[in-house]
Parts: C-alpha cells; structure tokens; sequence
C-alpha cells in the first residue's frame, strides 16, 4: 500500500502558518497590508523588504505582540489551522515559545540580564509544562544540537558572544519543541563566519527537526543562501513572491529588481545561491 501523499493531498495541506488579509494600522496609519503569506511545515520562507517596510511589524502580530505597541490587527494569522488573531492572552502566552518561537537582531537584549543562562531555560520550560526533573535534561539535548558547551548555563547574558547568544536562543525553541521560528534579521549583527554557522544550522533545523521558518531580513544574499521562498515586501505589501532561485534571477517587479540590483555582486550574474 503506497502511504505517500498525492500531489492534490499536498496541495490542499493545511500551511503551518498562514496570514490572510493582515491589516496592522496606528490610528489612520496603516504600515502593514498584507493580502496573504504561507509558510509550509518543513519550509523556511524569506520576508524581505527595506527598513521600515513592515516585516518586523508582521512578526511582532504573529506573535500576537503588535497590539501592545498601540497597533489595531485585524484579518487572520492561523498556526497549523488555529487562529490566533483575537486569541485569549492567556492562550498567546502558552503559543509563544511553547509553540511559536522568536530569535532577534541583537538576543542579548531579548534575555533577562539579571538570570544566568541556565534559569532562562528552566523557567521557560518550567513555564510551558516542563518537569523539575524534564527540564535540564531537554536543555542540555537542545544545547548538543546546536554545539554549545554545557558551561554557558552559568553565564550571564551580557557573557555571550553574539553567535553564542544566538545559538542559546535557538537551542531555548529547540527545548520548547517550537513549531515555527520567526527569525527577525538574526544574522545581520554577526560576522560572515558566524553569519554562515547559523545559516547552517537553521538548515539543520528544517531538515533534521521538521522545524518551519519564518526568516526576515534585508539581506537578499543572506536569503537567496537560505531560503525556499521569498515574499518581498514595500510599504507593508507583498509585491512579488515566489521560489527564491526565480524571484531573486528573474524579479518581475521593479521594486524587488531595484533591490536586487542593489546587492554587492563578485563579478557577473545575480545574487548568489
């Protein structure tokens, strides 16, 4: 009996993230209107767009986090078929880190400088359902897959190093057995050898875990190495959204071959893959 799906059971699966209709407004400024973005289990999807174009705001309403900025959300976000916009808080704090992770530009200042390493991780999992006993041993399996030394859970936050405080935050949705990753520029403060080590391990994410990523960032380069898809966004819109090999070689609209145009290049081509 062949127990493999057919390309229409495929098709019709349900997106582990799917934003329909996204309207994010302060007052009578709307800076995200966003008709649609999927993002499938086992698929790591760039959003990409200059500063200030809406992609952080995007993620921050995922999260279900743009509304305590003063932002008015309306239109649906639905993680593997449950909706979210409207979601009781309560429901949102078991969501977040439980099941929707985030990773930032600068982690260090995403961690509470006063705990070390170590009680960041018990109280997160302590928080999401984890035992005393469960606990340190899924910290510790999280750290060994993404090769940290058991030794930085007596450090302070301000006592990593930015590819190091990267890694901690990606081994703490490890931990939490996260669904989706939304990553928000988590690259662009690193050098390019510790840029690289984390591009490959959100890779090994996806591959060895199943885990899905929402992947932000300015960097076409960074994308292009990356990520399946692109979704390109100006002025809180999608504009142009497809495989990335095809976005990024052949852009059809004139505002994502501005951007493209605008990548550092070594000789000849487009943006490497």
């Amino acid at each position: 009996m062949n127990d493999e799906p057919t390309p229409e059971e495929t098709m019709s699966a349900e997106p582990k993230l799917a934003l329909r209709d996204l309207r994010i407004a302060f007052g009578d400024r709307r800076v995200v209107d966003l008709e649609r973005l999927d993002v499938a289990a086992d698929e790591i999807v760039g959003l990409a767009g200059e500063s200030g174009s809406g992609k952080s705001m995007t993620a921050l309403a995922v999260l279900g986090l743009a509304s305590t900025l003063g932002a008015e959300v309306t239109g649906s976000v639905r993680l593997a078929g449950e909706e979210l916009i409207g979601a009781p808080e309560t429901r949102m704090r078991a969501i977040r880190g439980g099941r929707i992770a985030m990773i930032f530009q600068s982690p260090v200042s995403a961690l509470d400088p006063l705990l070390r390493v170590g009680d960041l991780f018990e109280r997160a999992l302590r928080l999401h359902g984890a035992s005393r006993r469960e606990a340190p041993e899924r910290t510790a399996a999280a750290l060994r897959e993404v090769l940290l030394s058991p030794d930085l859970l007596s450090r302070h936050p301000h006592e990593l190093s930015g590819g190091q405080a990267q890694r901690v935050a990606i081994a703490m949705a490890l931990a939490l057995r996260s669904e989706l990753l939304v990553a928000d520029e988590p690259t662009s403060a690193l050098d390019v050898t510790v840029q690289a080590e984390i591009l490959e391990l959100l890779r090994r994410l996806r591959e060895e875990l199943g885990m899905s990523v929402l992947f932000i960032s300015h960097d076409l380069a960074v994308i292009a190495e990356l990520c399946d898809r692109i979704a390109v966004m100006e002025r809180g819109r999608i504009v142009e959204e497809g495989p990335t090999e095809r976005v990024l070689g052949r852009p059809e609209h004139d505002y994502t071959r501005r951007l493209v145009a605008a990548v550092p290049k070594i000789g000849a081509g487009t943006v490497p893959r």
